[in-house]
């Protein structure tokens, strides 16, 4: 039944048998024969083939989440013999969000990937709760995540602390009376912004500011709005994005100001017509962790990984 698992999932990814058959380099008949003997043995269709793209039957549904389940078994057997050897074959999967797949992982991955070139990582973006539900049915190792997962679930490795910042269009008028308080982008590029003499500007001298504010939900935005109800205003939001990248971007074109993570600030190039201030620790400062399901088998690619991390 399970054979040809791998041709099954292959057209449920793609939804359609055409495209399947060019990423498993076999013909599309020779694919088709593949399914349709699945198909014989199971005595139901797999695929609904009056649709375009392929949609699941009922029994192909429970089909594919059985082979995820064997998939997942096969991954933690392959993981387990890797402890036996020299990693010269495994695989590492890794959920984070857009933020820290662009600026984060990419060095931790060179670096991992340096010393062990053949294990396969595989990186996945999303939000909080996908990442999550993912990491606990299995499907990632790993999770990289400012936000607080439930410890009684999940085991953590602390990776960096991260700062929230206030971005502002330099030509915003009201920069003229908070210069003592202003940061320049060599300030946080030098992480001379974590000193604690530099001043947190009183959030409250810009709440006549217009504001890019992220989607509600998202943890910058819940501290945002955290930080200006105690600073006495609701923030005059004219814009709302999805990523912090996005909005930082639109800040830049002096449209409006914006919170954004220091790391964010660090990785990127410079905006000459933005400047910057602290807030207040107690809601700007977060930790980076990388989260992993408690009482699973952490194999040994996961435990590299970690060295490298905090290499």
């Amino acid at each position: 039944m399970f054979t040809w698992k791998e041709y099954v999932y292959e057209v449920y990814r793609e939804k359609s048998f055409s495209k399947a058959a060019q990423n498993l380099y076999i013909s599309q008949p020779s694919l088709s024969a593949r399914i349709k003997k699945v198909e014989e043995s199971i005595g139901v269709p797999l695929f609904d083939r009056s649709t375009a793209p392929l949609k699941l039957t009922e029994s192909g549904k429970v089909y594919i989440e059985a082979a995820e389940e064997i998939f997942q078994i096969e991954r933690r057997v392959e993981n387990y013999i890797n402890n036996l050897n020299t990693l010269k074959a495994g695989h590492l999967s890794l959920g984070t969000s857009n933020l820290f797949a662009a600026y984060v992982l990419p060095t931790l991955i060179t670096r991992f990937k340096r010393k062990f070139p053949d294990i396969t990582i595989q990186v996945t973006e999303g939000n909080t709760n996908q990442l999550e539900e993912m990491l606990n049915n299995n499907s990632l190792d790993f999770v990289i995540d400012n936000y607080r997962y439930d410890s009684t679930l999940y085991n953590k490795e602390l990776y960096c602390q991260e700062y929230i910042l206030l971005a502002v269009p330099k030509n915003f008028s009201i920069n003229d009376n908070l210069q003592k308080y202003q940061l320049s982008y060599h300030d946080i590029k030098s992480r001379n912004h974590l000193n604690t003499q530099h001043l947190c500007v009183p959030l409250r001298t810009l709440s006549g500011t217009p504001f890019i504010m992220l989607a509600p939900g998202n943890d910058t935005r819940i501290r945002g709005d955290r930080m200006c109800r105690q600073a006495g205003f609701h923030p005059h939001i004219i814009l709302e994005l999805h990523q912090q990248s996005t909005a930082y971007m639109a800040a830049s074109t002096r449209l409006g100001a914006t919170f954004i993570s220091d790391i964010l600030v660090s990785q990127l190039p410079s905006f000459e017509n933005l400047v910057y201030y602290r807030l207040p620790d107690e809601n700007a400062k977060r930790q980076v962790f990388f989260y992993y399901k408690n009482h699973r088998y952490k194999t040994r690619v996961m435990e590299e990984f970690i060295n490298i991390m905090h290499f």
